[in-house]
């Protein structure tokens, strides 16, 4: 059997039980509770903060999760997709669905630019390739002040109305802002479930474990590595465009090296290549710093203990432990 026919068999044999009944439909379950979790916090606006970071964070963790590649420069294709969305509907008075596809299609060439000058590196080369080229991106993003705004950032990302098929939705309302974003994500968590489910999904994989075995299979790792970055970059950059939607505003610490290392944590938390992991880590630290931040002004130092714990009993992630020990 050739190398190409057996990543494909992998890709496609779900695990038996219910563990592989929840493989099979893990892009179906997961919209499932996006639609329903608005009921269970206490406002939508930190719903919807939930559902843009964790799509962020589901972004990175392509890379990381599934490549094993740690990138600290993920803000500039995050920060990318959001200014480019708010541009468009600020400088060029372009409709809210060409400003979003505007705003993923900057991801995908902000990550396809990263990742060509970063990609041949390895280890920590590449953490500290990817941080430098996303603060010189940073950089000219801050200089740019007539598209930008600069300091300030863009201001007038205003988005009142939705026109969806002949039907007028409030963008303004809390709730139906919260449902159109879940549309977004919820669709990309049925591209993102394809994508791992097909034979490129497994090459990615492979790549991760064995790098040398799959070069020895006949795959180009390079080439892997690059367009798994740049699949990477439509997903964050799609978040970044819902976050300018969101915010009516792009501010300038958007592409901060801190949001890069924000991601990191989130993935770490919920669990690093597990589907919906980076959810989970999303919705524990936002409801962490919303809940702690109402006690003290020191709920950095707070949080972080707490996430010291979460690493030291759960050392695959929340969610990744609990799958671990479901499997089991």
């Amino acid at each position: 059997m050739t190398g190409a026919a057996e990543l494909s068999k992998h890709a496609q044999a779900a695990p038996v039980g219910w563990f592989g009944f929840a493989t099979a439909h893990r892009a179906s379950i997961a919209s499932l509770v996006v639609l329903i979790f608005p009921l269970l916090l206490p406002f939508t606006a930190l719903a919807v903060n939930i559902l843009i970071y964790g799509l962020y964070a589901l972004g990175f963790n392509l890379v990381f999760g599934y490549l094993g590649l740690l990138s600290f420069g993920h803000a500039a294709l995050f920060g990318a997709g959001a200014y480019i969305c708010g541009i468009a509907i600020v400088h060029f008075a372009l409709p809210w669905y060409a400003a979003i596809a505007l705003g993923i299609l900057g991801g995908l060439l902000m990550a396809l630019l990263i990742g060509a000058l970063a990609i041949r590196t390895r280890g920590i080369y590449f953490a500290m390739v990817t941080m430098a080229l996303s603060q010189c991106v940073y950089y000219l993003f801050y200089q740019a002040v007539n598209w930008t705004g600069g300091e300030n950032g863009l201001r007038g990302v205003n988005v009142r109305t939705i026109d969806l098929f002949g039907l007028q939705l409030d963008f303004i309302n809390p709730l139906t802002r919260y449902y159109v974003i879940a549309g977004f994500v919820i669709a990309a968590f049925f591209v993102l479930s394809r994508i791992l489910a097909s034979p490129f999904g497994a090459v990615i994989e492979a790549v991760r474990e064995n790098e040398s075995r799959a070069r020895a299979s006949g795959y180009d790792v390079t080439l892997t590595r690059l367009l798994t970055f740049v699949l990477s970059g439509g997903f964050c950059g799609l978040a970044g465009a819902l976050q300018a939607l969101h915010l009516s505003i792009v501010p300038i610490e958007i592409m901060h090296y801190e949001t890069s290392g924000l991601v990191v944590m989130i993935a770490l938390l919920g669990g690093m290549g597990t589907f919906f992991g980076p959810m989970v880590g999303a919705a524990v630290f936002l409801v962490l710093e919303n809940l702690v931040s109402l006690r003290t002004v020191h709920w950095q130092l707070i949080v972080g203990v707490i996430f010291i714990v979460c690493v030291l009993f759960f050392p695959a992630g929340i969610w990744g432990t609990l799958i671990a020990r479901g499997k089991r």
